[in-house]
């Protein structure tokens, strides 16, 4: 009847707009994506397993307890120049002052022997200071004369001397439960004599890339293919956060053998990732496939690049689904599946960090989706941006050093203040 065409007409119209991001409903379906963060990171299961480790073999994993410092840092009074240890009391006021040199301390020597009244120690630095010396006065303000030496003033108590804890306390806490184990941490942990560190066991991640007109490189490209760039790209991201990587490298553009990768990568993996597959093609399995064997909980982002991001489970074991173009991939793993990983691994901080920063181009046209600008700081701290932004510029995200956020619903000129996340934040 008419009315009830004219009704399924409105309907095949609301679905079709949801869809295609046309008419009046065009981001109505997208999620904002602080809200597809906080849903992941609410989702992700905080990794239980643990294991010991040798300090030299913890790089990049998270820390499972908190360190506790057993000893004071330095361990004693110690020397902070090459000079000369002396008693304050021994010294002309503010004037040269000669006097005999009584001891010489190495670093690592006992320095149990007490200064000699009215002598000086030739010491050097991080040997320890002994008893009844209170400075020490650099080489530099010194000179020898025979078995004396000649010291310039003035001293203050305690000039170039450090001090037993100044650094760490004992029963200090050093380093807390979450961190990543990075160069200078260990090198903290070392410093108070840690010789094996508890630490969270890394996640497996089971990569999968989509599509028949994905070859690797390597192999010839014939007419229609293009070269598997997001497998390398996923990989060396997730590798970066410390985690294992499972590849299952191209899966092809069929039910089945979608069904099939998908299945194993469920028994095998604690985190599924795939590219391409997710959006509203024909070919695009993947989400219809999570659908079939498990659930999905979120579904196309108001994101820039990025948008048909995929996330959900197949049993008990997580999904997620990167767009498939290469930037969109790069991007949508930064910002939204990276401190998903991160709070699974047990990790404390979740999120880079951001800073203020001038925007040195025109973005005069006001856009529905947060967009993430791949740019480039100059040496007046304004952002550069690259000219071409499309999410398959894989070269713009190489020549970048991080991404302007250009927030939604407004527009930038040259001199507005806007947010800049540095890639040293992201992939280290």
């Amino acid at each position: 009847q008419k009315d009830g065409g004219k009704y399924r007409f409105h309907i095949i119209k609301e679905l079709f707009c949801i869809e295609k991001d046309c008419c009046s409903g065009e981001n109505k379906a997208l999620v904002p994506v602080e809200e597809a963060i906080d849903h992941l990171v609410g989702a992700a299961k905080v990794q239980t397993h643990t294991k010991t480790l040798a300090l030299e073999d913890a790089h990049n994993h998270i820390l499972a307890k908190d360190l506790l410092s057993p000893l004071n840092v330095p361990p004693h009074d110690n020397s902070a120049m090459d000079g000369y240890a002396v008693n304050r009391a021994d010294l002309a006021d503010g004037k040269e002052t000669k006097l005999p040199v009584s001891q010489r301390i190495n670093a690592g020597a006992p320095g149990e022997t007490s200064l000699q009244k009215g002598t000086a120690a030739r010491i050097f630095t991080g040997a320890p200071i002994p008893p009844n010396a209170d400075a020490v006065i650099m080489q530099e303000q010194s000179r020898l004369e025979g078995d004396k030496v000649i010291l310039q003033g003035p001293v203050k108590k305690g000039q170039n001397i450090r001090r037993a804890g100044e650094d760490i306390a004992k029963g200090d806490k050093v380093l807390f439960k979450g961190q990543r184990l990075t160069a200078p941490r260990l090198g903290l942990a070392a410093s108070i004599g840690t010789g094996t560190i508890k630490v969270f066991e890394r996640p497996k991640v089971a990569i999968l890339c989509t599509g028949d007109e994905l070859v690797n490189p390597g192999t010839p490209l014939q007419a229609g293919k293009i070269y598997n760039s997001n497998r390398f790209t996923m990989r060396a991201l997730l590798e970066t956060l410390g985690c294992e990587v499972l590849d299952h490298d191209i899966v092809r553009d069929t039910h089945k053998e979608t069904r099939t990768a998908l299945e194993k990568a469920a028994q095998q993996a604690d985190l599924i990732m795939t590219s391409g597959g997710v959006s509203v093609g024909e070919e695009d399995h993947v989400r219809n496939v999570v659908e079939e064997l498990g659930r999905l909980d979120l579904w196309r982002l108001k994101i820039k690049p990025g948008k048909p991001l995929a996330f959900g489970h197949i049993g008990d074991t997580p999904f997620i689904g990167l767009p498939g173009n290469p930037v969109s991939v790069f991007a949508t793993f930064c910002i939204v599946a990276r401190p998903f990983i991160l709070k699974m691994m047990g990790a404390a901080d979740l999120r880079p960090p951001t800073l203020p920063a001038i925007a040195g181009f025109d973005r005069p046209k006001a856009q529905k989706r947060r967009e993430f600008l791949r740019v480039r700081l100059d040496e007046n701290g304004h952002l550069i941006l690259y000219p071409h932004q499309g999410s398959g510029v894989l070269s713009s995200v190489s020549w970048a050093d991080g991404l302007a956020i250009a927030m939604e619903n407004r527009t930038y000129a040259k001199g507005d203040p806007i947010t800049y996340l540095p890639f040293a934040g992201l992939l280290g």
